[in-house]
């Protein structure tokens, strides 16, 4: 006899799942394509094969009860590993030897990965990597639900980690740039002069300008001048470089523009910014070997080693 639970389908899980996470039927219905009576339908199905409420509406917004934290646990885990399968299925059929995704956060994935893959990809000519660079919690949910493999990031404190192996990699550094034409003067601020230089930064409320501030309270320095807030180091990059201030940015991200003198660096004495860079997996997938070999060729490259070329490399992958 078939167990109620063995009839649900994977695709129910899916929407479940997706009203949680968005903590919203009518968003969930948006983002799928179809009609919310029908998100609707498929909850009121899922809580019927399983005889409990798995969610409660306040308003409009959508919690879970304590049967549903148990369920929604088990579905993420379900569509996680139907999703890595379809990705491996596919990739057989297509004749791929090898083909990865990693995820990054912005700068590590603006700056500082392509160049990894580049050489990396000299050695597995072969392979396929696609890199999704996104926000810290966006990479992470993506390595949770099996949308990439592993990943690269700094960390939102405030997001979720249960069910992911983090490992610290390597410590990037935070350093403050100006151009000739910002009218900063000198070379060198304390941080009573750091109060009231006019600053471009990350918008407000996001991980990257949390951890900028968090960095700088330990200091005992609070900002007056905000000039400008953008959403991408790029953006703030740009505007340092036209002269509109002055800006905390990861070294990585400003090494031509310090090579070409486009950018100066402007020392803060006593005060050394360090943000920890993090190998992020979901515990217990299992990565094929040229997922493997391109996880570590990257860890290396990030710590400042070289890569190293395995057998498999040597037979012309």
């Amino acid at each position: 006899m078939r167990s109620l639970i063995s009839q649900i389908s994977i695709h129910k899980l899916e929407v479940f799942c997706l009203v949680v996470e968005l903590g919203s039927f009518s968003r969930a219905a948006e983002r799928l394509g179809i009609a919310q009576p029908v998100v609707s339908a498929h909850i009121k199905a899922l809580s019927e094969k399983f005889g409990a409420s798995l969610v409660a509406r306040t308003g409009r917004k959508v919690t879970l009860t304590e049967e549903g934290v148990r369920v929604y646990n088990w579905a993420r885990e379900m569509v996680s590993r139907t999703r890595e399968m379809e990705r491996e299925m596919a990739d057989f059929q297509r004749g791929f030897f090898g083909k990865a995704t990693v995820g990054a956060s912005m700068t590590i994935g603006s700056y500082v990965l392509p160049g990894l893959i580049a050489h990396f990809h000299t050695i597995y000519p072969k392979g396929e990597i696609s890199v999704r660079i996104a926000t810290p919690g966006s990479v992470t949910d993506a390595v949770h639900i099996g949308d990439c493999d592993f990943a690269f990031t700094i960390l939102d404190p405030r997001h979720e980690t249960t069910g992911l192996e983090i490992e610290k990699i390597m410590d990037e550094r935070l350093i403050l740039v100006a151009s000739d034409s910002s009218g900063i003067v000198g070379d060198s601020l304390d941080q009573t002069a750091l109060a009231d230089v006019p600053f471009i930064t990350a918008q407000s409320g996001t991980p990257r300008r949390e951890i900028e501030e968090h960095c700088l309270a330990a200091y005992g320095v609070q900002r007056n001048r905000i000039a400008m807030e953008f959403g991408h180091a790029e953006s703030i990059k740009q505007a340092v470089r036209a002269g509109a201030g002055a800006a905390f940015l990861f070294r990585s991200s400003v090494r031509d523009e310090l090579a070409s003198g486009k950018l100066r660096i402007l020392s803060t004495p006593g005060m050394e910014l360090q943000v920890p860079v993090y190998l992020v997996r979901r515990r217990g997938k299992q990565l094929s070997h040229f997922q493997l070999s391109l996880m570590d060729a990257l860890s290396r490259g990030l710590n400042g080693q070289e890569p190293e070329r395995n057998a498999l490399a040597m037979e012309g992958a």
